[in-house]
């Protein structure tokens, strides 16, 4: 796909060059019919998410639903379970020490260390559509359709519904964001929010505005709470900034308009998840995945944080992955190789070749003489949440596209920014920006269409943990396959999972959802043999299995019941 995209752009390059003026009347056409929609702002937004979910469901025989795989994909299924059920959390199990596994706490309660939003989301698709894969697919539509309402607060309409049609093929049907039960939609939609809302509020200064402002800012709280820090505060400073020059409102009326709206959404949101985290972990400013790093923790965080001594672990396994695996990704993040693994990793997902060209064509496409204070300050001021949303990210110690996420209608806007100043340039008299420009987005569609049909046209993708548009998904281990099988099996049955010494710590199958002992499949751990009995007997009226997920193909046997001496 690489390859392919490339040779797309050159092509491009090339005719831009040569013929600029091929096609011309047919895209004269096609963008008369485009802005005439684009003016109609509420319908561009209905369209973007409707096409979003067109194009999902219709690619179902090629990509059907996914089968959950990434370790956080199971931790957040546990807490859509948990809210589909009415509870916010779980009891600490009789025997969890069988039930320890990644990404979930056990104790002071049983649930997904991550906040709220994701599970939320995968919660509404279980309710709804008694998947939660649905929640996923609405949420695309959503994020689509809320970065092209940010888009129109930012440029022209024509070019916001660009935006969220690039949005559309790039992030909203391929790729992990709109293909797992992993995240990353809730952080978009959350930023987009905020940032769609800045430049409306110093236009207009509409309580729904500032309402919708809160509203982004309780999104990235529950779903990023870092990453939502870092990206809101270049926008309060720019806020408090326009608040004390000559143009803005009395302070009255700022107060009444904008504070009070947003300060009633944030006051809200903090006590809605300082009560999460009460009931999670007994503490109101205690967060989950604080409960998690104090118990299992070793590597910190932020790399400008220290290592702490390992605690007590249970199990081999969750000893290997927070004593070495996290360890060793905490030391490559502090060296100059991970930074450029972050910042390959950023590129990969939300550029690829084609959206890199506005930005490589940029010092072409500018006037001679350009300098930094011609840029507009709107512009200035996406560029400024874009730099130090980026420093922040880079702080972390682990890091998946989506951490960014906050971040992608931000990235969507200054590359459309690129594209009009592209489209003006002009090479030997003739409109070769404007042909790049229009290039562009068939490009798209051309690579949309090849990565819908890459297993009809035997088109290889790479395989990757967080997959892009253009790469697959992780392999699963069969794990599926086991549950299917053992759902069918008459009775209740308990699946007792046994692994090898250099079993690779992330790829776990111990996993259960909210209320384990009324579970039809019920996954434990294999620990000592008196552990084993006690788990045995505590679930005395289901079947004992023992599966070895390290054999090829995966052993399935009965629990061998050892015999009183």
């Amino acid at each position: 796909m690489l390859q392919i995209e490339f040779a797309l752009v050159l092509a491009a390059v090339g005719m831009a060059l040569l013929v600029p003026s091929l096609g011309a009347g047919w895209f004269q056409q096609v963008e008369s019919q485009f802005n005439r929609l684009a003016r109609r702002h509420g319908l561009s937004l209905v369209v973007i998410a409707l096409l979003t979910w067109t194009l999902r469901i219709g690619l179902l025989p090629v990509l059907p639903v996914p089968e959950p795989v990434i370790h956080d994909e199971f931790a957040y299924l546990l807490a859509a379970d948990t809210y589909a059920h009415g509870r916010l959390t779980n009891p600490t199990h009789l025997l969890w020490i069988h039930f320890e596994t990644i990404g979930v706490i056990q104790k002071p309660s049983y649930q997904c260390i991550a906040q709220p939003a994701q599970g939320m989301i995968l919660a509404v698709g279980q309710t709804l559509f008694h998947d939660p894969y649905w929640g996923t697919c609405l949420a695309a539509g959503l994020m689509c359709a809320a970065i092209c309402w940010m888009l129109q607060g930012w440029v022209p309409s024509r070019w916001a519904l660009l935006g969220g049609l690039l949005c559309t093929l790039r992030f909203g049907v391929f790729g992990y964001w709109a293909n797992s039960y992993w995240g990353g939609l809730a952080g978009a939609i959350g930023g987009a929010l905020v940032i769609g809302a800045l430049p409306r509020i110093k236009n207009r200064q509409r309580v729904r505005d500032s309402l919708l402002m809160g509203l982004g800012l309780a999104v990235l709280a529950n779903s990023r709470p870092y990453e939502g820090l870092v990206f809101s505060l270049p926008v309060a400073i720019f806020l408090f900034v326009w608040m004390g020059s000559k143009k803005s409102l009395p302070l009255a009326v700022f107060l009444r308009r904008v504070v009070i709206p947003v300060s009633l959404v944030l006051g809200l949101t903090i006590a809605g998840i300082a009560y999460y985290c009460w009931r999670v972990t007994g503490n109101p400013f205690r967060m989950p995945y604080q409960a998690e790093s104090q118990t299992y923790g070793v590597a910190p965080y932020f790399i400008w944080q220290k290592i702490t001594t390992p605690p007590v672990f249970h199990n081999a396994q969750m000893q290997d992955l927070y004593v070495n695996r996290l360890p060793q990704m905490y030391r490559l993040s502090r060296s100059p190789l991970g930074l450029v693994i972050k910042l390959y990793r950023s590129w990969s997902f939300y550029l690829w070749p084609v959206l890199t060209l506005p930005l490589l064509a940029l010092p072409v496409a500018l006037p001679y003489g350009f300098s930094w204070s011609q840029i507009h300050k709107r512009t200035r001021d996406l560029l400024l949440v874009l730099v130090i949303m980026l420093a922040g990210v880079a702080g972390e110690t682990f890091f998946e596209p989506h951490y960014a996420s906050p971040l992608t209608g931000v990235l969507l806007a200054l590359l459309l920014l690129a594209m009009r100043q592209m489209s003006r340039w002009r090479f030997r008299g003739q409109r070769s920006g404007l042909f790049l420009v229009r290039a562009l987005p068939v490009i798209c569609i051309i690579m949309f269409a090849l990565r819908a049909t890459a297993g009809l046209t035997h088109i290889s993708l790479v395989d990757s943990y967080a997959p892009a548009w253009h790469e697959d998904g992780p392999k699963h281990a069969g794990r599926s396959a086991i549950v299917e099988e053992l759902e069918k099996k008459p009775g209740q049955q308990l699946a007792i999972v046994r692994y090898r010494a250099d079993r690779i710590p992330f790829e776990e199958w111990v996993y259960n959802q909210s209320d384990i002992d009324h579970e039809k499949v019920v996954w434990a751990r294999e620990l000592s043999p008196a552990q084993n009995q006690e788990l045995i007997r505590y679930f005395h009226d289901r079947i004992a299995w023992l599966i070895e997920p390290d054999e090829k193909p995966v052993r399935v046997s009965k629990y061998p019941i050892q015999k009183k001496p």
